[in-house]
């Protein structure tokens, strides 16, 4: 099962809007549950709402023998960040009860998640794809691997009880996922954090697809080091646009869907492919208010405060009547949904915003997103795959101004300096995941492997 942890926080450290969301994770293995729970977390880190998983599974395989070791790094996790993800299995409403139970005494709201699948060709896909490759079957050739895996998948339905929604689990909340989002079931939401829980996974899918993005061609304003405006193309910049009309040819997408800002040099860059596009005024350029056109030796010069206090902490750093990368990851959360729905995307935009998307699909901190490189005239293109997603950089070989700023050498971050702490009862939490167990086989699992002399532990 899955415990997710999540907190609303402010700068000065955790404000509780609402009590704390403990998320569980119900079904059968093979059917997503662990991609369902990574890429939940994945988002809700990316939203500002740190989160952690912690898989049993793992500590299994590396003989930790005691949950107490699981446990105890778990409790050390809550002293310095108020999110974490608890991975094992649970599959009878008596594990669920004890849950319930638990969140009752610690004032948890719990949601379930429960991913129901019986397409034998998605299930076999997951299989193949993840659970052949654990080191639980490092030594076993797939076939073998295979077909262990599925006589487990048995032995966990003998006791599997699903979510009852009409009946003993209608007081509870909680959405049902039904194979891979073809069908959902959703139950008494009770607050904000579900619902916008429950948006994500409505707009997810795991078809396979590529997502390309990339920067505008290089504007008069890169070449003179200024920062947003909205001036067109120069004349590398328009090579540039040639050299990308050229790649998305050879990339022989009949469904590639094209989107770009507002912004004058993105809507040049795809006028120039022949192709039909989509303006999201969402994916125009961080707002840079009073600095707009400025060099950044203009900025140090005019406001050389303001100038310290964006090298202090650029995420939180929001300019004079301007935006923060806080800010600008609230207004492209759209676009993140809208990219979860569709298959094939080529997103032309702009340098913070381009950091914001690959933060999300990279899972990575508010503190290096702010830094992560984004060349002008090159395309990222982003594949996901199982637990992820796999990055191919490609260079279209056109000549540019590099705009890039590194993280500057001493940097005190004002916002994160602050410890937070969580204060949670240790025994009352000892007991009840020492009572859940783990992710331990079904006891006649074990049974079936003493009796089958051609098992090998």
């Amino acid at each position: 099962m899955y415990f997710i942890f999540s907190f609303i926080l402010a700068h000065g450290g955790p404000h509780l809007a609402n009590p704390p969301t403990v998320i569980v994770m119900v079904g059968l293995p093979a059917r997503g549950k662990t991609y369902i729970s990574r890429k939940l977390t994945r988002y809700l880190n990316w939203i500002g709402i740190p989160t952690k998983v912690f898989n049993v599974g793992e500590y299994r395989r590396e003989a930790v023998k005691h949950y107490i070791v699981c446990l105890n790094y778990i409790i050390n996790h809550f002293v310095s960040s108020p999110g974490s993800v608890f991975d094992a299995t649970n599959t009878t409403r008596e594990r669920r009860d004890m849950i319930l139970e638990f969140g009752a005494e610690n004032g948890f709201k719990i949601f379930f998640i429960e991913s129901v699948c019986d397409d034998p060709n998605v299930i076999a896909c997951n299989i193949l794809e993840v659970k052949v490759s654990c080191p639980d079957y490092q030594d076993c050739n797939k076939t073998d691997a295979m077909e262990d895996f599925k006589k487990r998948i048995e032995c966990y339905r003998m006791n599997y009880q699903p979510l009852d929604p009409d009946q003993y689990d209608k007081n509870f909340s909680f959405i049902k996922v039904i194979d891979v989002g073809r069908r959902f079931l959703v139950n008494r939401i009770q607050d904000h954090i579900q619902s916008r829980i429950v948006y994500y996974l409505m707009n997810i899918h795991v078809q396979p697809r590529s997502i390309y993005l990339c920067r505008h061609g290089e504007s008069q304003h890169n070449l003179q080091g200024r920062l947003g405006g909205d001036s067109g193309l120069s004349t590398r910049g328009r090579k540039f646009t040639e050299a990308l009309a050229k790649f998305v040819e050879e990339q022989n997408l009949n469904d590639l869907k094209v989107w770009t800002s507002q912004m004058r040099r993105s809507i040049q860059t795809a006028e120039a492919l022949n192709v039909p596009y989509e303006q999201w005024k969402a994916l125009n350029e961080i707002d840079a208010g009073l600095c707009e056109e400025m060099t950044y030796e203009e900025v140090r010069e005019r406001f050389p405060e303001e100038f310290a206090l964006r090298d202090q902490d650029k995420y939180y750093y929001r300019y004079p009547s301007g935006e923060s990368y806080q800010d600008l990851v609230q207004r492209v959360e759209p676009v993140i949904m809208e990219l979860e729905r569709q298959e094939n995307v080529l997103v032309i935009c702009h340098q913070a915003v381009m950091r914001c998307l690959l933060a999300y699909f990279l899972d990575k901190s508010a503190d290096e997103m702010p830094y992560l490189k984004c060349p002008l005239h090159t395309v990222l293109k982003l594949t996901p795959v199982a637990y992820g997603c796999k990055v191919e950089s490609i260079s279209l070989n056109v000549d540019a101004v590099n705009t890039h700023r590194d993280r500057p050498e001493v940097s005190t971050n004002i916002y994160t300096t602050h410890k937070h702490f969580f204060t949670v009862s240790v025994s009352d939490l000892l007991f009840c995941l020492l009572s859940l167990g783990g992710e331990e086989r079904p006891e006649h699992f074990d049974q079936e492997k003493q009796r089958d002399p051609s098992h090998q532990p």
